[in-house]
């Protein structure tokens, strides 16, 4: 997405390719990052996307199975049935998740918001643009018609003329020839 300002007015018709697309989304900038942009909002909203992937589910199933595989088969005792540090660990992993993925999901749905209110924004220009177009349209074809409507009395006016000319050399050439 462009991040520079371009200065637009959205009144004016203008079909350049470089005007900026993305005009009505910035002033919502400030939305895109979910956490912030320091080092520990870049790291948190990593964290808080990795909890949906299914790399994140595949390999908790794993380890879990391995734990309980584990302490089942008596390889190893420090989690023997039922299983306390497990639900411990789960614990204390549901208490870190929850908030993130309620505040991402926040940011989320503020950044839905800001994005249809751009969208309805830039709709609402291309209409501006669009009747501003028609009306622009309008006004040449009446300009047109009357253009078209003053050539036609010009032609006219050119015929009568043409004809008014014909006539007086044909009464010269009368007169010319009885002298």
């Amino acid at each position: 997405m462009k991040t520079e300002s371009k200065t637009h007015n959205p009144t004016s018709v203008s079909d350049e390719p470089n005007d900026d697309y993305y005009r009505f989304h910035l002033p919502h900038l400030h939305l895109f990052s979910v956490f912030g942009n320091d080092w520990f909002a870049l790291k948190a909203e990593g964290f808080a996307r990795f909890f949906g992937t299914p790399v994140f589910l595949v390999a908790q199933t794993v380890i879990v199975a391995i734990w309980i595989g584990l302490n089942v088969a008596g390889y190893t005792k420090f989690d023997v049935y039922p299983f306390i540090l497990l639900n411990l660990a789960f614990s204390l992993q549901a208490a870190y998740a929850a908030p993130l993925i309620l505040l991402a999901q926040t940011r989320q749905a503020d950044r839905d918001k800001a994005h249809a209110d751009a969208d309805a924004q830039h709709r609402e220009a291309l209409a501006t643009a669009a009747d501003q177009r028609q009306t622009l349209a309008l006004q040449q074809s009446e300009q047109m018609m009357a253009l078209l409507q003053q050539n036609t009395q010009l032609t006219e006016l050119v015929k009568e003329l043409s004809q008014r000319i014909e006539t007086l050399t044909v009464e010269m050439h009368k007169k010319v020839l009885e002298s």
